[in-house]
């Protein structure tokens, strides 16, 4: 007897490392957003390392240092950024302020999106009441503006980190429902939805199992995109005085606490602000890459630029 080799096995381990290496070939075949991810990398890093070596730094002043200008390594490296009104070092506290920013973003974004997209599952996928009434509920939601919501709800609420991704992921709830909802009703109508319920799948395994992986790249996109949304919602909020208090920091809290030093000590404002934009960019153009990738039609335009270069 001839032995067979398990050949379906040898292909299923060669099939990991050679999505990776795809996506990491259109991905440098963009450069922009090459640039953008490894940016986003090194401030999702400072984000998880730095409170861990930086956290005392941030909270100890030194008055020698108060409004230290930037570039002047007198007063060590860590004042390369220059120093705040007490003193204390504008890169570390940028660092520390990336936890807080992220996580607030990062929570009300996934928040949002599970949510929404179950909300939206059940209201595309429903004939019933349920795919009457839950669109209404975004409705109701959005005929609120946004920020003005938030506003009015963390008045009544304590300024804390909770607090603030509730409000944020109930204003962003909408975006996702009619996204999946939209894209439900015209993929419930497919030819392999119609055979999976001939077969007699159960609506749970249709809904998941092959609606749900079809929506998904689109839901991708908007969260990369609204990430940068919802940080800009935050950072305004602290900004406004109503987001995270002190002795917590975010990067909106740090530009607001630099507002009145704006004609004496610009740097104040200008990092913190620099670091919104920079991650702001990068997520815009990360979102585009997405947007590009997950469409057939145009990611050959990126296959074709990969092999240019190889």
């Amino acid at each position: 007897m001839v032995e067979r080799s398990p050949a379906p096995a040898a292909t299923r381990t060669k099939e990991g490392p050679g999505a990776l290496r795809t996506a990491l070939s259109l991905l440098w075949a963009d450069k922009l957003a090459c640039a953008a991810v490894i940016f986003l990398v090194i401030v999702t890093l400072c984000a998880i390392f730095g409170p861990m070596f930086l956290e005392e730094i941030t909270s100890k002043p030194n008055l020698r240092g108060r409004n230290a200008p930037p570039f002047d390594l007198s007063k060590g490296w860590m004042f390369i950024l220059g120093g705040d009104q007490l003193g204390r070092p504008l890169l570390a506290r940028i660092i520390v302020a990336a936890q807080n920013t992220m996580v607030v973003a990062a929570g009300a974004v996934v928040a949002s999106m599970i949510i929404g997209s179950a909300l939206g599952l059940i209201a595309g996928y429903s004939r019933g009441r349920a795919g009457q009434i839950i669109p209404r509920l975004a409705d109701v939601i959005m005929s609120f503006p946004s920020l003005l919501l938030a506003v009015i709800v963390l008045y009544m609420l304590e300024p804390a980190v909770g607090n603030l991704v509730i409000v944020l992921a109930i204003t962003r709830i909408p975006i996702y429902l009619r996204t999946t909802r939209a894209e439900v009703l015209e993929i419930r109508e497919r030819m392999f939805v119609q055979a999976a319920r001939v077969m007699g799948a159960s609506t749970k395994r249709i809904v998941f199992r092959h609606i749900l992986p079809v929506v998904l790249p689109t839901l991708t996109t908007i969260a990369t995109l609204d990430f940068a949304f919802v940080m800009l919602a935050e950072s305004s909020l602290s900004f406004l005085g109503i987001g995270i208090q002190p002795p917590e920091i975010t990067w909106g809290l740090m530009v607001s606490q630099g507002r009145p030093y704006l004609t004496s000590a610009w740097w104040l404002c200008f990092w913190p602000g620099l670091a919104i934009i920079l991650t702001t960019l990068s997520l815009n153009l990360l979102s585009n890459w997405l947007r590009v990738v997950l469409d057939p039609q145009q990611r050959w335009r990126l296959e074709m630029g990969g092999k240019k270069n190889a």
